[in-house]
């Protein structure tokens, strides 16, 4: 369990970073902006990798008993978040009604794995996730985040659509190999 807590403080402190512009600025200067981005790259790996590691050793602690519609609604949610999670990078309308769509994956993912997963390291992990990407929103929304006005044409949406049911079909299959828990 530690090495999935020392993992999450690593990721999300990395990932806190812009939250504080003149941390931000200050080693973007100091480093770099390509060796800034390089080491955030790393440092953000590296608490990544520890939190799988640190969650596949876990130990299963009961904590609650999920309700029995939350593996059907965590689907669905999951869903949603692999379509919004490439729309962060790709020219969509979706940015047009949100400017987070990567943190409202996030937040979607999070929220649903806590609706099928009740044990101690599944809070933790999820929990984490959960909460951190709504401050995450209000965080770039203060330091100005805005809507996108454009409008792009519809098939950039399909693509984006397309793209994250390809992802939550391959993770879908692979998730025993990939987390040692079938799905389905």
């Amino acid at each position: 369990m530690n090495l999935l807590v020392i993992g999450l403080i690593i990721f999300i402190g990395t990932h806190a970073i812009p939250t504080f512009t003149g941390l931000r600025s200050s080693l973007a200067t100091r480093l770099g902006e390509k060796r800034y981005k390089g080491l955030f790259s790393l440092v953000a790996l590296v608490g990544l990798v520890l939190i799988i590691i640190g969650k596949a050793r876990a130990e299963f602690v009961f904590v609650y008993d999920p309700p029995s519609w939350g593996r059907h609604l965590t689907m669905l949610l999951v869903l949603i978040a692999f379509i919004l999670l490439p729309a962060a990078h790709m020219p969509t309308n979706i940015k047009r009604f949100t400017r987070h769509p990567m943190l409202w994956g996030v937040t979607l993912w999070g929220v649903g794995h806590l609706l099928a997963n009740g044990d101690l390291a599944s809070v933790i992990l999820f929990g984490s996730f959960a909460l951190y990407s709504p401050l995450a929103m209000l965080s770039a929304n203060h330091r100005g985040a805005k809507l996108q006005e454009q409008r792009v044409p519809l098939r950039k949406d399909l693509m984006v659509v397309v793209a994250g049911f390809v992802v939550y079909a391959v993770f879908l299959f692979a998730h025993p190999y990939l987390f040692g828990r079938a799905i389905m």
